[in-house]
């Protein structure tokens, strides 16, 4: 545009300037066109030692939720585990020493329960982290790139943000978004400041709400929006998440689908941990933690159950 046309265009008033959309456009990597573990690379000898130093009292505390074919799950996901006595049928044992043993089938999916979302779950217009089309790598089988086998084990400073003591009850209340200032409320609140290469957990009460209200637990959720999301991918951390099933607010404003997720897995390869239960670590105010967590290393698949471990 030329400076002479500048007035020119003002006169026509801004209801005929046409401002372009935030870009749906997935960047590439940081770390290079062959990176396909995003911001696990921020896990490096140097970060875990710091991280380690953290521990002062031993206490450890598990993270994940069971799970069972009661757990409510996401949209069409579900879980069945089936136990089998193979060959023992009618009491028959194996050997002198009558050797018996039992097996679990379980058919279920990955994302059922306290999980690890990995950045190739998510995408953009069939578009996923670094750039990868789906078309170029995912399979009935599985993912041929972003795989969660591809994850090094998560050892990390991590930080439970306590949203109750904010809002002043044992659960957040439904459609609530969390701003950059609410955060920073409870930051000042718990006296802990979030830093490069964290795994920042969200504390909502909204576990409470399991076989209670299983319809409201999935049906809404209180969460970060798109400001927040901004700005913990500006403090370079590795993961974030909590106590609900989507880590962000939902439904989300305008009818999207999970944008907060789209922003972080496939824009910036921050992974999502999900139905964290942080319950005790509020409990004892365990703002800060070693936060460790080696998943299964299921190939192909960008998403699994786990149950990682805080240590105090």
């Amino acid at each position: 545009m030329r400076l002479h046309n500048f007035g020119a265009l003002l006169a026509l008033g801004l209801s005929a300037v046409s401002f372009p959309a935030q870009s749906q456009e997935v960047p590439p990597s940081r770390y290079g066109p062959n990176d396909e573990i995003g911001a696990a690379n921020l896990v490096t000898p140097d970060s875990v030692l710091k991280a380690v130093k953290l521990v002062t009292t031993g206490k450890t505390y598990p993270l994940g939720v069971p799970i069972d074919k009661n757990l409510p799950a996401f949209r069409h996901r579900s879980f069945h585990l089936t136990n089998v006595q193979p060959n023992e049928a009618g009491g028959t044992t194996m050997g002198p020493n009558k050797f018996t043993f039992n097996d679990e089938l379980v058919v279920g999916w990955t994302g059922v329960g306290t999980q690890l979302n990995g950045i190739g779950h998510i995408g953009i217009n069939n578009t996923y982290y670094n750039g990868n089309k789906a078309s170029d790598f995912v399979t009935v089988e599985g993912v041929a790139k972003l795989g969660i086998e591809k994850v090094p084990p998560m050892v990390a400073r991590g930080v439970v943000l306590d949203m109750t003591a904010l809002y002043g009850g044992p659960i957040v209340p439904e459609k609530t978004e969390f701003t950059v200032a609410d955060i920073e409320k409870v930051l000042k609140m718990e006296g802990i400041a979030i830093q490069k290469g964290d795994v920042v957990l969200f504390n909502t009460g909204w576990l409470e709400l399991i076989g209670k209200d299983n319809q409201k637990f999935l049906g809404v959720e209180p969460g970060i929006g798109m400001e927040a999301a901004k700005w913990l991918a500006d403090k370079e951390i590795i993961a974030f998440g909590g106590d609900t099933w989507a880590s962000e607010i939902y439904p989300a404003k305008d009818g999207q689908e999970f944008p907060v997720n789209q922003f972080m897995l496939a824009k910036n390869g921050i992974y999502n941990l999900e139905l964290i239960d942080s319950r005790a670590l509020v409990r004892d105010k365990a703002w800060e933690f070693l936060f460790v967590l080696g998943q299964p290393l299921y190939k192909g698949s960008t998403q699994v159950n786990v149950n990682p471990v805080a240590i105090r």
